[in-house]
């Protein structure tokens, strides 16, 4: 499934410090890939978090990759 992770996944200094979060909720992204690491699908993170979308974990995974891609150029 193809998502913009940007149109799921906030972040603001007054909720949560900052992190990086799931939009108009508290459920930092953080959580999510935990249980995406853990070994947990999709239906499974669903009966954890039954307000979560298929769509806002598909986007939490692009989130890691972009990430992942990021890279820092030193002069």
């Amino acid at each position: 499934m193809q998502v913009n992770w940007r149109d799921y996944i906030v972040s603001t200094p007054e909720v949560l410090r900052g992190k990086p979060r799931i939009r108009e909720t508290r459920i930092p992204v953080s959580l999510v890939l935990g249980y995406l690491a853990a070994g947990k699908n999709t239906q499974e993170i669903k009966k954890e978090l039954p307000d979560l979308t298929k769509e806002q974990i598909a986007a939490c995974l692009d989130y890691a990759r972009d990430l992942a891609e990021f890279e820092v150029v030193t002069a």
